[in-house]
Order: structure tokens, then C-alpha cells, then sequence
């Protein structure tokens, strides 16, 4: 076992509490950039199973993976043409099935996406469709819907989240056939048209076959935008897409959708133990909570809180958001700072050291904030965002809309050594990554990062045993809020309950802290026991 793969984990079966998600922290893995382990330069199922130790060396309880499901990797996997399988670009089902089988073993429970929203174009039922022609049974699975008199318009107004019009001809070659249809996404995404039960009984399926094997929970995909509005109405917004789908109310948060989520849920309880459902819901707080009343999913991330700056007053109305909407509807908020779509922490809190130091508070703050925590694979080692060449990038969204999410899945640094390639593919190291890693990725390597004491690895994992400590000894609750303020010199305070609070300087200044015992802090407190700027700490009262 190499260096990198090494570590203690101190508790490795899984707990038999129904509601383990409550304290839980999970750590994403996009699996194409995580670990090589046949040489062919993209991160596989072997690869990760290889590295799971490493994961469990962490502290976390458990990882979510991005999709491995068979695809023609339009969107890196996110057009899904066979839900129950697995891509031979990633491995097998066998290979699936042992690293289920490490996970559970190591204590990590195992979580995966499902893209309900939409699907490949090459999926069986959407060949299917197009071959059946208008009208058909077939096409009524996804929206087919005849255009105008004008063969080149669209139905509808509507735009894609990558760019350009949400709409394609079925045909365009044919006289016969005048039908589009839709895709928010890409062409090669079309989406399933939900007011058919028939797409509701086929993902039952789709649950069950995951579900039966043992995988704990899942991650919802664009979990709000499975119904669009009856009739598919023009969009009252006609510029170009703002902030995804929330900028159009024609195409998400209708009420229908919540009755998926009922159904779902029923599913997954009748599983032992019950399995999570995590829904990716980019809408406002108060409209995001609702997707967690106690009978729908059990989380849906804060997106009120994934994109923030550093801004104390942004952060503290944002948790207060948040904090008024648990109280509403019951549900913690899911806190996470970084995915496989967001700029990394380090480059959004300004770059360089300034911003590494910034990551570094910031993730500690996450950690103390009550409630489950997601941190995105490379955010415990500080990685910022990567600036890929243009000739290498491969993401969907700058081919059509100029927004490049690639600097953000630039695979690991596992080794110092650039000619290997950090050590990324464990089958052959002079394998050439699927996305170029940069210049000087190596200082940011695990394996340096193990060997330095106050690296953001070895902070990570210091955080997170604290985490475990706390809920063990049950300072931390999950009857835990939280109320937020902005003190003086930008000092943010999130009081999570009586006995505990989390501290983020965000200042230019050194700041005093309110009374209370110091249990962890991202760096060195001053000698007066101030706050240094751009540090974070946790703190017990009295």
C-alpha cells in the first residue's frame, strides 16, 4: 500500500441509526478525476476502490459519486442512456459491486446520482420515441411537441441552461414529421415528460435496482425541475439564461413535483435501513426547504450558501435565510462550499494565499454549522481553480455558453512528481489525464500534504474527528439552528446553540473573540487570543 493510501480509520462499520444522515459529512467523488486504475488516463471504479482507505482516512461517513452509468458522455455523464448499468469507460457491475462491498466495510456509506430531469439521446426509450414518429405512445415519455406553421420555430420561448434554444427537431430531415423536442440541457439531454405515470413507474425501477444492492442513498439531479408548466407556455423572461433554471418559473418548482418525492421517499423506507434521498434544489431558501417537509426528501443542498464570497454580511443573511426556512419546514440546511460546478473556494475567495487561507476558515466553518456537511473531492487538500487551455476544454457549457466548468475537475494530485502525473493512474503513471493537470499541482499533493502538520489535509481531518468528538459527546445536536450575526471589525457569528458557537474573521483586523473555550481553529490564534483575519474557530461558551 503506497503512502497516499494509508490511514487510521477510527471507526469502520456503519452505524445502525435510521438517521445517520443527520451529523453526516460526505465527500464527493468525481470519479473521472479521482484515480486511474486501468492507464487509460480517466478515473475508474478500480481507481477509487484503490483509494477508499484514504477517503476513510479522512473521517467522513460516506461518498457520493457522480454518474458511471453508461453514457456518451455529452455532459461527463450526466446524459444517461442506460440507468442500471455501468459505463466500460469506468468499469464493470462486478467492479461496482466490490467497491460497495470496501465502502461498507471501511464505515462509508455509499451514495449515487440519478438524473431524473433527463436523459441520453441515446437511450433505448428515446430511439424508441423518435423511431415511433408523432402522436405515438412513445414520444408521450418525453416532450414531443409539433412546431408552428414556420418550420424553424420552436413551441416555445424557451432557452437552454447551456445556451441557445431549449428545442431541436425531432426530424429535421422529414417533410412528415414537424415534431421538436425539448431539452433544458443539450440536445443529446432530452427531457422526460413527467405528467406521463408511465416515466414515474420506470424510475421506481430505476430506485429499487440501486436500492436492492445496497447503496445507501441517492443524489437528486435538478431535483426541481421534473414538471414544467401545463400547456409549456412561453417564458416571460426572454434574455439569456440567468442563473440556471431559476430564472424561469415555467420550467421548475411546480407543485407537482412534490409528489415524486413522497412517492420516493415511501420507497426508501421501506428499506432497512431507510435510504437518503439528497435533492440538488437551486431555488430560494424558503422555496428549496419545502422540498424537505418530513414526508419528502431528507436534504437538498443550500445553494443560498454554495456560491457565496467572502462577505460576512452575505454569509450571515444567507444562514439566517436558511435558519428561518429549517424553522418553517423541519429540514437542517445541507451545507457545502464546493461541487463538480462551482469555482473552487480557494479562487473565489481571491486566489493565491489570500484565498487559501480563506478555504481554509471557511471549511471549518462549514464543519461547525449545524447540520450534514458535502465537501467536493480536493477541497481537503486546498486545490484551486485550474485555468485549462483552451484547445483542452471539453465541458458542454463553453461550447455553447462560454461558462467552462473543467478547472474545477482537473483529476488529483495524488504525488509531487509532474512526470507522472501526480500519480493519478495507479495502472500505468505516464498515462495523460483526461484534463491537463497545471504547473506546481504537486505542492498541493496528498502525499506531500500527509507528511506537513499543517497542511489543509491534516486540517481537514482534524476538523472532522473534532465533529465526530462533539456529536459523540453531543455538543452537537440535531435540534441544533442557527442564528447569525456580523459583530464588530467583520467578525461572523454562527451561534449553533447554547453551549457552542463558530467564529470567521473576515476583517482586515485582528478581532476579540466573546468569551469561551477555543476547541479548533484553522490557524494559530495571536498571542492575545484574538482572531487573526481570514481565520475561522469553534468555540464552547463558558
Amino acid at each position: 500500500m503506497s503512502p497516499v493510501q494509508s490511514g487510521t480509520v477510527e471507526e469502520n462499520t456503519l452505524t445502525p441509526d435510521v438517521q445517520w444522515w443527520q451529523s453526516a459529512v460526505i465527500y464527493q467523488v468525481y470519479p473521472r478525476s479521482f484515480a486511474d486504475g486501468d492507464g487509460d488516463g480517466v478515473g475508474d471504479l478500480a481507481g477509487l476502490t484503490a483509494r477508499l482507505p484514504y477517503i476513510a482516512s479522512l473521517g467522513v461517513d460516506g461518498i457520493w459519486m457522480t454518474p458511471f452509468q453508461p453514457s456518451p458522455q455529452l455532459d461527463q455523464g450526466y446524459d444517461v442512456s442506460d440507468y442500471c448499468g455501468v459505463d466500460p469507460l469506468f468499469g464493470t457491475m462486478d467492479q461496482f459491486d466490490a467497491l460497495l462491498e470496501l465502502a461498507h466495510s471501511l464505515g462509508l456509506r455509499v451514495l449515487l446520482d440519478v438524473v431524473p430531469n433527463h436523459c441520453s439521446s441515446e437511450h433505448p426509450l428515446f430511439q424508441a420515441a423518435l423511431a415511433a414518429g408523432p402522436g405515438s405512445p412513445e414520444r408521450d415519455m418525453f416532450h414531443f411537441v409539433p412546431g408552428t406553421a414556420d418550420r424553424d420555430v420552436p413551441p416555445n420561448n424557451w432557452q437552454s441552461v447551456f445556451g441557445g434554444r431549449a428545442w431541436s427537431r425531432a426530424n429535421p430531415e422529414s417533410a412528415m414529421d414537424k415534431d421538436w423536442y425539448l431539452h433544458l440541457f443539450s440536445a443529446g439531454q432530452p427531457d422526460w415528460n413527467w405528467r406521463n405515470p408511465a416515466v414515474g413507474d420506470y424510475f421506481d425501477g430505476v430506485l429499487r435496482f440501486w436500492f436492492d444492492k445496497g447503496v445507501d442513498g441517492l443524489r437528486i439531479d435538478v431535483a426541481h425541475a421534473l414538471f414544467k408548466a401545463e400547456g409549456l407556455p412561453d417564458s416571460p423572461f426572454t434574455g439569456g439564461v440567468v442563473d440556471g433554471l431559476r430564472s424561469n418559473p415555467q420550467v421548475s418548482d411546480q407543485e407537482e413535483v412534490h409528489e415524486v418525492y413522497r412517492r420516493w421517499r415511501t420507497l426508501a423506507e421501506k428499506y432497512e435501513p431507510h435510504r437518503l434521498l439528497v435533492g440538488e434544489v437551486n431555488l430560494e431558501p424558503a422555496r428549496a426547504a419545502r422540498y424537505t417537509r418530513a414526508d419528502e426528501m431528507q436534504q437538498a443542498f443550500a445553494f443560498a450558501f454554495v456560491k457565496l464570497g467572502w462577505d460576512p454580511a452575505a454569509w450571515a443573511a444567507a444562514g439566517n435565510e436558511l435558519e428561518a426556512a429549517r424553522r418553517l419546514h423541519g429540514a437542517t440546511p445541507t451545507w457545502a462550499l464546493e461541487n463538480h460546478d462551482i469555482v473552487r473556494s480557494v479562487t473565489r475567495f481571491g486566489g493565491g494565499e489570500l484565498g487559501a487561507l480563506r478555504a481554509r476558515a471557511a471549511l471549518v466553518a462549514l464543519l461547525g454549522l449545524p447540520g450534514p456537511a458535502y465537501l467536493y473531492q480536493g477541497q481537503e487538500l486546498g486545490l484551486p481553480e485550474v485555468d485549462v487551455p483552451l484547445e483542452a476544454r471539453v465541458d458542454p457549457m463553453w461550447a455553447r455558453g462560454g461558462v467552462c466548468r473543467d478547472g474545477a475537475r482537473v483529476p488529483l494530485p495524488w504525488t509531487d512528481d509532474p512526470a507522472l502525473n501526480h500519480g493519478f493512474s495507479l495502472a500505468d503513471p505516464a498515462a495523460e489525464p483526461w484534463l491537463p493537470q497545471p504547473d506546481g499541482w504537486g505542492t498541493h499533493a496528498v502525499e506531500r500534504q500527509q507528511q506537513e502538520p499543517e497542511s489543509a489535509l491534516n486540517l481537514t481531518k482534524a476538523a472532522l474527528a473534532m465533529r465526530r468528538h462533539l456529536w459523540k459527546n453531543e455538543v452537537f445536536t440535531a435540534a441544533d439552528g442557527g442564528k447569525w450575526q456580523v459583530e464588530s471589525g467583520n467578525l461572523l457569528i454562527c451561534e449553533r446553540n447554547a453551549h457552542f458557537y463558530v467564529a470567521v474573521a473576515m476583517g482586515t483586523e485582528p478581532v476579540k473573540l466573546p468569551t469561551g473555550t477555543v476547541l479548533l481553529s484553522a490557524e494559530p490564534l495571536s498571542e492575545a487570543g484574538w482572531l487573526h483575519p481570514n481565520n475561522a474557530a469553534w468555540v464552547l461558551k463558558g
